[in-house]
C-alpha cells in the first residue's frame, strides 16, 4: 500500500559518500521499495500481545530478528568487502567505530564492524544470566538497555544493506524481503522506543508523518 511504501522509504541528503556512488538511488524509486513479501499490519504484529510479559516479548523479538538479519546479511556478504566498504557508515552519517572489550575505539571496514556487531549479539543470546530460557529465571537488571543496544546494531546493518547493496539486492530479488524485513524492525522499535530519534534521522517517517501514517 501506498502507506507502507513510505514507511520503508528512504530520504537521504546529497553529500557523503557511499559504496555505489549512484545518482539515482533504487531503495528511493517506489516500483521497488513498494514490494513486501506480505501485507500484515505490522503495528499488531509489533504490538505486546495482552498477557505477556514485556521482557519475554523483547527476547523472543530479539532473538528472531537477530536470526532473520544475520541470514539477510550473510547472504550478501560477498559485495560487502574491505575494498567495496572501507569504513562502517551509512548515508551521510559519520563512520562507526567498534568498541572493544578494553574500551579501544576500532577504525574497520564495514564487513569486520558487522562481524563483529553479529558475533557481540550471538555471544548475548547464548548467555543465560542476559536471556534465559530456563522456568522460573528473571531477566537482569538493564535488560531492556542491552535490547536497545542490539537493535541499534541490527539497525544498522540493514541501513548499511540499504546505502550500500541495494542494487545488489535488487539483482537477487531479495528486496521484497529486505523492504518487510525492515519495516518490521522500524516499526518494532518505534513500538518499544529501543532505538533514539537521532538513530533513525534520514528516514522519511518523521514523528509528524509517522502519526498521520499510524491514523490512515
Amino acid at each position: 500500500t501506498p502507506t507502507a511504501c513510505r514507511k520503508t522509504h528512504i530520504q537521504y541528503k546529497h553529500r557523503g559518500i557511499n559504496n555505489n556512488n549512484q545518482e539515482e538511488r533504487p531503495y528511493l524509486q517506489q516500483q521497488y521499495v513498494c514490494q513486501r513479501i506480505t501485507h500484515t499490519d505490522m503495528f499488531a504484529l509489533t504490538a505486546l500481545p495482552p498477557g505477556v510479559d514485556k521482557a519475554e516479548w523483547l527476547a523472543s523479538n530479539t532473538v528472531a530478528f537477530f536470526k532473520h538479519i544475520n541470514l539477510f546479511s550473510s547472504a550478501l556478504s560477498e559485495f560487502c568487502t574491505p575494498s567495496t566498504c572501507p569504513t562502517a557508515s551509512w548515508m551521510y552519517f559519520p563512520v562507526y567505530f567498534w568498541t572493544d572489550d578494553h574500551g579501544r575505539k576500532l577504525k574497520c571496514s564495514a564487513p569486520l564492524y558487522f562481524d563483529y556487531a553479529m558475533s557481540y549479539i550471538q555471544d548475548l543470546l547464548t548467555d543465560e544470566d542476559v536471556f534465559p530460557t530456563k522456568a522460573g529465571s528473571v531477566f537482569p537488571t538493564g535488560f531492556v538497555f542491552l535490547v536497545q543496544k542490539v537493535f541499534l546494531l541490527l539497525f544498522r546493518t540493514l541501513a548499511h544493506i540499504y546505502w550500500s547493496h541495494y542494487r545488489e539486492t535488487l539483482a537477487m530479488g531479495l528486496h521484497p524481503h529486505l523492504n518487510t524485513l525492515f519495516t518490521h524492525l522500524t516499526l518494532f522499535c518505534r513500538q518499544h522506543a529501543l532505538l533514539e530519534p537521532e538513530d533513525t534521522e534520514p528516514l522519511c517517517c518523521t514523528k509528524g508523518r509517522h502519526t498521520h501514517h499510524k491514523n490512515t
